[in-house]
């Protein structure tokens, strides 16, 4: 049998989960799928296994998002299978209007929300999730075919702040299985003869992850596999820790901190120019999103204003992410854009002169 479809072992839990035993305790999310059933067979197995020392508090959490019948019933089969497991269980719903479009990545977010607020609830600020190499996989291609940069085909990351959540509220997202395929997950609960789930919309034609899941199989065939992928998302992190050292370096040198929470944060024009392209490109973009009050900055807006930087022969003025950048004679100043006027007042001001 190949070593893919081993079930995972007893004596490989302690590296599976190695450093959560100085943890208090942490929430596993677990729908009721292969994957997530599985981490929370090994996370009960493992915490019953540790000695001399008290086990983490173990908290799993199922996410009801309100748009399958069978949700209420898969996640009372997690609730009987947590009881028997020794782990308490609690069902979270999405409530509120769905929206019409981008369905599964809204989903993401509230998902990620509900985790958040159930460990901070509970005191502690780490989640498990189960994402797997073929998880990984699946990540670095629907990244690639978006045109993600480098950061986006450096894939899921082992550990991860959960976005929306910091200060003394932070919340870290860990993916103990990454680097195991699911076929190992699916042996391990043959092997205990556990149930799981499957989730209808994994195979859903109309979401892009499903289509690309259904091309896994052809593009292994001429050596694109899973590991092939995560080994790919692998390199990319470390070309993007080595991308963003030298970002660093460029920023204590040219623009140090503190920076004013709104600006400017003055860079000097012939120092930004010698820059490399792609740390001069990371660099913008820290100040941007660190003056800017419009959330994120989309990279290809933030590569079209970089170029129109580099190629100007004077002076310069554009606005991005809610931030205004002006470029001088001998510096580039980065400040809060001023608020904007409303639809409304132009059309007043519009009309009061037309008239």
């Amino acid at each position: 049998m190949p070593i893919a479809d081993h079930a995972v072992g007893d004596h490989e839990l302690d590296a599976l989960f190695r450093g959560l035993d100085n943890l208090p305790g942490f929430v596993i999310a677990v729908s009721g799928g292969p994957d997530s059933t599985a981490l929370l067979v090994l996370a009960a197995r493992w915490a019953k296994r540790l000695k001399n020392k008290k086990p983490p508090r173990l908290i799993c959490i199922t996410i009801d998002h309100g748009l399958r019948r069978g949700a209420v019933a898969e996640a009372a089969k997690v609730k009987r299978l947590a009881r028997r497991l020794g782990v308490a269980h609690r069902t979270l719903r999405w409530r509120g209007t769905k929206p019409a479009t981008g369905l599964q990545e809204a989903a993401r977010i509230a998902r990620y929300r509900l985790l958040a607020q159930a460990a901070a609830h509970a005191g502690l600020a780490h989640v498990l999730t189960a994402h797997t190499l073929d998880d990984q996989a699946e990540t670095v291609l629907f990244r690639l075919a978006r045109g993600s940069g480098l950061g986006g085909l450096a894939g899921m990351a082992p550990v991860a702040l959960i976005p929306g959540s910091g200060g003394d509220d932070r919340i870290f997202l860990l993916r103990p299985l990454l680097h195991l395929p699911k076929s190992r997950l699916i042996a391990t609960l043959r092997a205990a003869r556990i149930p799981y789930s499957d989730d209808p919309s994994n195979h859903d034609p109309r979401f892009t992850r499903a289509r690309l899941r259904q091309l896994m199989p052809a593009l292994a065939r001429e050596g694109l596999d899973a590991r092939g992928l995560s080994r790919l998302a692998a390199r990319m992190r470390r070309a993007e820790a080595a991308l963003e050292f030298a970002v660093g370096a460029a920023h204590a040198a040219l623009a140090p901190l503190p920076w004013p929470r709104s600006g400017p944060v003055v860079l000097e024009r012939a120092g930004f120019a010698d820059l490399p392209p792609e740390v001069g490109l990371r660099l913008l973009g820290r100040v941007i999103a660190h003056t800017g009050d419009e959330g994120p900055v989309e990279l290809g807006k933030l590569e079209a204003l970089y170029e129109a930087l580099r190629q100007a022969p004077g002076r310069l003025r554009r606005t991005l992410a809610g931030a205004l950048v002006t470029l001088g004679d001998d510096r580039l100043a980065i400040e809060r854009a001023p608020a904007r006027r409303s639809a409304a007042m132009r059309q007043s001001r519009k009309g009061r002169f037309t008239k």
